[in-house]
């Protein structure tokens, strides 16, 4: 692995000009605190917790969205939320050193494209803009909701409340903190990715602010549509070396990916980087 890449990788996010966009992967360790089990977070581990540790057929074990729509369509749409809230929503699991860093050099913009609370938690000492993913909402074209966390709590704002010189944390997958709200199924996704082609997705503010950024993928694979097709449009407007993706042992489709997207492919893993930042999360990572 190139050490120049990764140290121009961190003076970019110490320097506020690189947008880190997470995925699967910055959760591992992190495990229940009394039966020791990792916490579910890529496709298969998500289906698998979702049904109890019984797979599906191969068709649906493809994509945690499909075996969702599956599932809703049996049991309804409040099965899958419930699901996702009683997995993410306790704080019954390990602290992640790895969110624990990222919140420390307290950056103002971070993409977080898991369901879970611990980047939430490591913001609880600071005043922040969440941004909560949402789809099939009826009332308005837009796929989001703002809350506005200060003394201790979050409170709902609206598009004319936002601070805009608040750090950023945006969930466009949804969480269970402050009410519980997910883009799961097959469904949600046609519906968010279609208003987040259509600009609905994105608060005005955020378009503003993200032109020109550099993003850092890290955790994320790019094998499925939907990952993809969500990620080109959250980073819309980027710069034209639009910035790295941390993939150890990328598939043939990941190179063209990080190709066409202007990504520099960096072969290795989120581990590294924090090994370079500061040994001592290194060791406990």
């Amino acid at each position: 692995m190139d050490n120049s890449s990764m140290k121009e990788i961190l003076a970019s996010l110490k320097a506020g000009t690189a947008v880190p966009y997470l995925g699967p992967g910055v959760l591992r360790g992190v495990v229940d605190r009394d039966s020791g089990q990792p916490i579910p977070a890529d496709s298969e581990s998500l289906i698998l917790a979702m049904t109890g540790g019984q797979p599906m057929s191969p068709r649906l074990m493809y994509e945690f969205p499909r075996a969702a729509m599956h599932l809703e369509n049996k049991k309804g749409r409040s099965f899958i939320e419930r699901f996702l809230t009683q997995t993410y929503g306790g704080d019954n699991w390990t602290p992640s050193p790895f969110h624990q860093w990222l919140a420390s050099l307290r950056l103002p913009y971070v993409i977080d494209c898991n369901r879970d609370t611990q980047l939430q938690r490591c913001y609880a000492d600071r005043a922040h803009t969440l941004i909560v993913g949402a789809a099939r909402i009826a009332g308005n074209h837009y796929r989001f909701e703002l809350y506005q966390f200060d003394g201790g709590e979050y409170r709902s704002i609206t598009l004319e409340q936002v601070d805009d010189s608040l750090p950023v944390l945006f969930k466009p997958l949804g969480t269970p903190l402050p009410k519980p709200g997910f883009v799961a199924s097959d469904a949600d996704f046609v519906d968010y990715i279609t208003e987040l082609m259509g600009g609905f997705a994105v608060p005005a503010w955020i378009k503003l602010q993200r032109r020109g950024k550099r993003y850092l993928f890290l955790g994320m694979h790019f094998n499925r549509d939907t990952e993809r097709m969500v990620m080109s449009d959250l980073i819309y407007d980027a710069a034209d070396d639009a910035g790295w993706a941390l993939i150890e042992a990328p598939s043939e489709k990941e190179r063209k990916v990080c190709e066409r997207k202007h990504l520099q492919l960096i072969e290795g893993d989120w581990e590294r980087l924090i090994a370079l930042a500061t040994p001592n999360a290194a060791q406990t990572a």
